[in-house]
């Protein structure tokens, strides 16, 4: 049975830093794409960022330059850097493994962490 479970969410002022992790069991994703994305009350889910197995990554518009993302294949685990956080930061985040390089799709998905950023 696949499982991501996420930790290190939280509360935070802004201009802080988080450090999420998503640790992967029930098989190897060593070689799927890895990535985050996040929900807040009544907006979409977005797509914050993604890493290949090969350590490409992605990054949406609005986390660019803040936001960094990282993975320990031999971990079967992947880290989401969050710095200079911003209330528009607050929401729910997900950790979602894909079904295979980096241009599939998640196929698997956490049940998320909540990051809330107090202004």
């Amino acid at each position: 049975q696949v499982q991501l479970v996420e930790s290190g969410g939280g509360l935070v002022q802004a201009g802080g830093s988080l450090r999420l992790s998503c640790a992967a069991s029930g098989r190897t994703f060593s070689r799927n794409t890895m990535g985050w994305f996040r929900q807040a009350p009544g907006k979409e889910r977005e797509f914050v960022a993604r890493i290949s197995w090969s350590g490409s990554t992605a990054y949406g518009d609005s986390v660019k330059g803040r936001f960094t993302i990282s993975r320990d294949n031999a971990k079967n685990t992947v880290f989401l850097q969050m710095n200079s956080l911003k209330p528009e930061d607050t929401a729910v985040y997900y950790c979602a493994a894909y079904s295979g390089g980096f241009a599939t799709s998640p196929y698997y998905w956490g049940q998320g962490t909540q990051v809330t950023v107090s202004s």
